[in-house]
């Protein structure tokens, strides 16, 4: 019976040393030449695909059922980054399911959703500067995604330029 129990401990522990970080697994994805001098960290052959919004431009990048992020951009009306963020903060906090805050940056936010009583899900919002452009990051609109999606796609975001 103890051998049973060393071997189960063994092959859990094993399994968690090699779990690595979602965004481990990201490559740079420069988005120039789809028109925004930026780049993020997105999955691998990740599809992008771009609409002329009129007033602004969009970016959707989407690979599988747990990574779409959306990109807004625009002329940048404010360079005050702690205002675009209370406006996102806003936006968020209107849609009918939103809980709360889980995580507060001073360029963006991961927030909770409580879409009903058993299932709850998870979004993302992070604004930048560059130039004389603003860019707004968020997760897809459609679909639900944990907080290990959400988490992974925030961070990738986020550590582009």
């Amino acid at each position: 019976m103890t051998l049973r129990i060393f071997i189960f401990l063994t092959i859990i522990t094993a399994m968690a040393a090699c779990k690595t970080e979602p965004v481990a697994e990201f490559k740079p994805l420069n988005l120039l030449d789809k028109g925004a001098p930026i780049t993020i960290m997105a999955p691998d052959s990740a599809v992008v695909t771009t609409d002329d919004l009129i007033v602004m431009q969009e970016i959707s990048i989407k690979k599988g059922k747990d990574y779409y992020v959306q990109i807004r951009y625009s002329d940048a009306e404010n360079t005050d980054v702690a205002a675009l963020k209370a406006e996102e903060v806003a936006d968020a906090k209107k849609d009918p399911f939103f809980a709360e805050i889980v995580q507060d940056d001073p360029d963006g936010f991961i927030y909770k959703m409580q879409v009903d009583s058993t299932r709850t899900g998870y979004g993302f919002r992070h604004v930048r500067l560059k130039g004389n452009k603003e860019y707004r990051f968020r997760n897809g609109i459609i679909g639900i995604f944990d907080k290990e999606a959400i988490e992974a796609m925030y961070a990738g975001v986020r550590e582009g330029e």
